[in-house]
């Protein structure tokens, strides 16, 4: 059989879990451009992502699904668009205990739909904020006539970036027939 190979991003805030989604998912090292944060005033974390990070996952049938994980700071935008290339969707993640959550979602979502069709958002840190959950994200969807899949996860958790992954590939098969 022949191995097929396909891309998958994640995109988002910065310490939404980004990189860490990509190590519970990863069934290979995963190659991390991780450094010192020197951005302190967009989070307080000790390492950030500054260029690409990567994972793969095998699929059923010896599918190979490539995992690139984009920096969050906007800054770092211009390299949003070459990673996307490709993809067959993104996956936002957005930091739910951030004030500034909602603007962090339109903000990603307008970004990254420039590049991609097929996206899915992750709502991450809900243990650290549990109001409203996801329903704010849904009203927004809603007011901006958006129609994707919203999910609490924890990075950290397999089965929950798992079940994002699937959704993602499911809306990819559905769309491309």
């Amino acid at each position: 059989m022949i191995l097929q190979k396909y891309k998958i991003v994640f995109g988002g805030t910065i310490g939404a879990g980004k990189t860490e989604a990509i190590k519970s998912l990863s069934e290979v090292d995963v190659v991390s451009t991780e450094a010192i944060n020197t951005d302190e005033q967009a989070h307080s974390k000790v390492l950030t992502t500054v260029g690409i990070d990567y994972g793969e996952i095998l699929l059923e049938d010896d599918v190979v699904i490539g995992l690139y994980g984009t920096p969050g700071q906007d800054r770092f935008d211009f390299i949003w668009p070459v990673i996307c290339k490709g993809a067959i969707g993104a996956v936002i993640l957005i930091d739910h205990s951030r004030k500034g959550a909602l603007d962090d979602l339109k903000f990603y979502y307008d970004s990254f739909s420039e590049y991609v069709s097929n996206i899915i958002v992750g709502i991450t840190h809900v243990d650290e904020d549990s109001s409203q959950l996801l329903k704010k994200y849904r009203d927004w969807m809603a007011i901006q006539n958006c129609i994707m899949p919203v999910f609490a996860v924890d990075a950290r958790k397999r089965n929950d970036v798992l079940l994002m992954v699937e959704s993602l590939i499911a809306r990819a098969e559905i769309e491309h027939g």
